[in-house]
């Protein structure tokens, strides 16, 4: 799935504190569901993802002898969603969270760190295991994960006798050899959300930015690539209002050869037969490189509910669930990698047409990692920095000088 959109925490992170002590403080007097039956609660509206979510949650909820039922709402009302069901006493015993949100939660003490739980953690890449963690702690496990890569029209490439540029130099080369008629070399988000910010830290990240630090100067040179892109006409200027389905489409209408993207879009593309597409690593700035997209997708999680028995059974659906088959199953049946190492590897070989991204989520970071619960005042204030740039109202250095005055403000 694309990246969460969401407000600021605010003071989320006060009120959640003060709901979950509540919830286990009134544990044994609240109405909870049956005793056969767990809750889930999570983003999964789509009919097909919340049917498929179902199958699996039976197929591991069965051996136990109990059932589990989904609450599932838009992802960005999941933690609002949360907090009223903990004011009421009535959290599900399985929270599923984007794992940019997990540093939110966690912080208020609400959820149980997975080894006290005793859920198996071994085998998982790291870049799942710090999606899930806080501080040092892992609260979250995902089943499959996502991230970007380079997608490209395999037939533009080849009447324009080109290759899949590999460095950024090839990038803006062949994004120009590209560029005829209505058609862009290359497409990519910049909106001033969490589309646009999921989309600018491959570059930003590779060209060594670091969003604790937005003003030591590092990243200004993955700003000047994407400002030179849309200088020379490679990318279209309307990059700042596409979010990443904008993007798709304009892929799918011929508008763009190459585009940054996820493989949330590989069932629309393979919807159009007549459409011959493939998938690379982003472009880095050296030859040599690996590209550090960002990992994207959600974590289950446990919260302290104050129902120990329960607990236990749902620990041991999150074990059954990231079983290799019941991953390498999951992950093909939403175009997302397998967070076990080994399941990775067996997807990859099984799907070879998305190796690309499998090989890019073994190279991913979490969002989160160097700033936690700051990172919703980060990720505003580095959209900020690219929009200004590529409307020309700033320049790279300029833009993330005031990306970090605004970090620090919180503003």
């Amino acid at each position: 799935m694309p990246p969460l959109r969401r407000s600021r925490p605010g003071d989320v992170a006060v009120v959640l504190a003060t709901a979950l002590a509540a919830t286990v403080a009134l544990a044994g007097c609240s109405t909870g569901p049956d005793d056969d039956t767990l809750t889930v609660l999570n983003s999964a509206t789509d009919s097909h993802e919340h049917a498929q979510n179902q199958r699996f949650f039976d197929r591991c909820a069965k051996p136990l002898g109990v059932k589990v039922q989904q609450t599932s709402v838009p992802a960005d009302q999941v933690s609002s969603k949360a907090l009223r069901m903990a004011s009421s006493h009535s959290l599900t015993d399985i929270l599923e969270l984007d794992g940019s949100e997990v540093p939110q939660f966690a912080d208020t003490g609400g959820l149980v760190p997975l080894r006290e739980a005793g859920v198996a953690t071994d085998g998982l890449s790291d870049s799942a295991v710090t999606m899930g963690s806080f501080k040092g702690t892992q609260y979250g496990i995902a089943r499959s994960v996502n991230s970007l890569a380079l997608i490209y029209n395999v037939d533009l490439l080849k009447k324009a006798g080109v290759e899949p540029p590999r460095t950024w130099d090839e990038l803006k080369a062949t994004a120009k050899r590209l560029t005829r008629g209505r058609t862009y070399g290359m497409a990519f988000s910049a909106t001033p959300d969490a589309d646009g910010v999921y989309q600018f830290l491959p570059f930003f990240w590779t060209a060594g930015g670091n969003e604790a630090h937005l003003d030591d100067g590092k990243g200004a040179p993955a700003l000047q690539l994407w400002k030179d892109l849309v200088t020379a006409k490679s990318a279209s200027s309307a990059v700042v209002t596409w979010n990443q389905q904008d993007v798709n489409d304009q892929f799918l209408a011929g508008r763009a050869a190459m585009m940054i993207n996820g493989p949330w879009q590989v069932p629309v593309l393979d919807a159009h037969k007549d459409l011959h597409w493939a998938v690379a690593q982003i472009p880095v700035p050296e030859a040599g490189q690996s590209a550090q997209p960002p990992i994207g997708g959600t974590v289950m999680t446990l919260p302290r509910t104050g129902h120990t028995d329960r607990q236990r059974t749902a620990a041991k659906i999150l074990d059954c669930l990231n079983e290799q088959r019941n991953q390498i199953d999951w992950g093909e049946s939403v175009n997302n990698v397998p967070t076990m190492r080994a399941a990775a590897e067996q997807y990859k070989k099984q799907n070879p047409k998305l190796a690309a991204f499998a090989d890019e989520v073994a190279t991913a970071r979490s969002r989160t990692t160097r700033v936690g619960a700051s990172w919703p005042v980060v990720s505003d204030a580095l959209s900020g920095a690219f929009q200004s740039v590529l409307t020309g109202k700033s320049s790279p250095a300029a833009a993330l000088k005031q990306a970090q005055s605004r970090a620090t403000s919180g503003k």
